[in-house]
């Protein structure tokens, strides 16, 4: 199989790229490589697998008509992978038409390119997000996601009914995936986990919002992946599916498990709730066991482990 992945050379593209690759199927990473956070870094995440015979680099922007034809005019390909998006709740607030520019019109792009490319099966990655502030938990496919509260929520759950209409008028096989909080190793740096763990292991002041009661059901990226590779494998006409760890932490019980890893204390400032964050996230995953077999294995407190020795890595060969 050859599989396009948009986004590819991001945290959760590039880890879907290396796996692919060591199953053996060929991949087309289509990456911008756009200043959300260095450029660098992504370039550095696909740096192994860019040494590999059956990975092909492709730089354009998914909002870019010409791109598409120039894919559709390159070496074919079997199914897509939509990672690529403009992310983040916070910074959508600020930007909200760039928000709606990159995430919907891209993923218009791309649904008109698999229109006439008709590859045998479409993952488009939405988020849980699209949950709001939702009082039901955890949150099930089947739940209300009419009120999302950040501009980038919104535009996530566009792009799922986006996804239907292709589905419903073209017959393309799509499926949406809604994960919750991803993190691991190449995280972005200004997510959660790495932004604490890189500013505890430095004795700076953590930025603490709320009373930190606020919970998050924490993915991680292998289990993350495993769940995008199964949904890739089983065509399933159109799907809405979670993909998320079914357990939840509380902020502050999180900022203490990376304490406890780095062996240094937090400084911690307290700071009012801010717009577009949600008091509790939460997966109901029993859609993603019944029709991927899903079965994430990783507790956040190995995670963390993890994600805290290979930060510990990549500081030292900084150093």
């Amino acid at each position: 199989m050859k599989v396009l992945i948009t986004g590819g050379a991001g945290f959760i593209g590039s880890t879907v790229i290396d796996r692919l690759l060591e199953r053996g199927d060929g991949v087309i990473c289509l990456d911008s490589f756009d200043d959300f956070y260095d450029p660098a870094i992504k370039r550095r995440n696909i740096e192994t697998a860019s040494m590999h015979p059956q990975f092909a680099l492709f730089e354009g922007d998914i909002r870019d008509p010409a791109v598409m034809k120039k894919l559709m005019a390159g070496d074919p390909f079997d199914a897509i992978i939509h990672t690529a998006a403009r992310a983040g709740v916070r910074p959508s607030i600020e930007q909200p038409q760039l928000y709606e520019d990159v995430n919907i019109k891209g993923t218009m792009n791309l649904l008109e390119l698999a229109r006439q490319v008709e590859p045998d099966n479409f993952v488009f990655l939405s988020s849980s997000s699209v949950y709001g502030v939702n009082k039901k938990v955890p949150f099930s496919e089947t739940d209300s996601v009419d009120h999302p509260i950040s501009p980038y929520a919104a535009t996530k759950k566009a792009c799922e009914l986006i996804c239907h209409t292709y589905h419903h008028l073209y017959g393309l096989n799509i499926t949406c995936l809604r994960p919750f909080t991803v993190y691991g190793p190449r995280q972005r740096p200004e997510m959660a986990i790495h932004k604490f763990t890189r500013m505890i292991d430095r004795g700076e002041t953590v930025p603490m919002f709320g009373d930190g009661s606020s919970r998050r059901d924490y993915t991680y990226i292998d289990d993350l992946v495993e769940g995008i590779l199964q949904a890739l494998d089983r065509p399933l006409k159109y799907d809405v599916i979670n993909l998320g760890e079914h357990d939840t932490i509380a902020l502050r019980d999180l900022i203490a498990l990376i304490e406890k890893n780095l062996g240094k204390e937090a400084k911690i400032e307290k700071l009012p709730d801010q717009p577009g964050d949600v008091p509790v996230t939460y997966a109901d995953i029993s859609r993603a066991r019944e029709r991927l077999g899903y079965a994430p294995k990783v507790k956040v407190a190995e995670g963390v482990r993890r994600f805290v020795e290979w930060y510990r890595h990549q500081q030292g060969k900084r150093n």
